[in-house]
């Protein structure tokens, strides 16, 4: 099994920043993905950014040039830094890892936590 513990988040005005942050513990393998979703009210839970062991990055559409994602291999930890935040960003952000186990790919989640970004 795999815990995700997130950090992080919390309320900014618009044109603000904020970070989160998410540790990972258990039984990690070497080659995994790790990063972010985000859950609007009433809205699916949309991939915001991953992240691979190389460092490999993909961000979504509307947050490009906008939020950054890194990652630790060591600690096995990932953060996310959020810049020029909008409301529509807004939303409860977890934190999800991704790896092989036993011949198929398992996918682990965070608690979640908010961002909320007012206008």
């Amino acid at each position: 099994q795999v815990q995700l513990v997130e950090s992080g988040g919390g309320s900014v005005q618009a044109g603000g920043s904020l970070s989160l942050s998410c540790a990972a513990s258990g039984s990690i393998r070497s080659v995994n993905e790790m990063g972010w979703y985000r859950q609007a009210p009433g809205n699916e839970r949309d991939m915001v950014a991953l992240i691979d062991v190389g460092g490999t990055a993909t961000y979504t559409d509307s947050v490009r040039g906008r939020f950054s994602i890194s990652r630790d291999n060591a600690k096995n930890t990932v953060a996310l830094h959020m810049n020029s935040l909008k409301p529509e960003d807004t939303a409860v952000y977890y934190c999800k890892l991704g790896q092989y186990s036993a011949g198929r790919w398992s996918s682990y989640w965070g608690q979640g936590t908010q961002v909320t970004v007012s206008s």
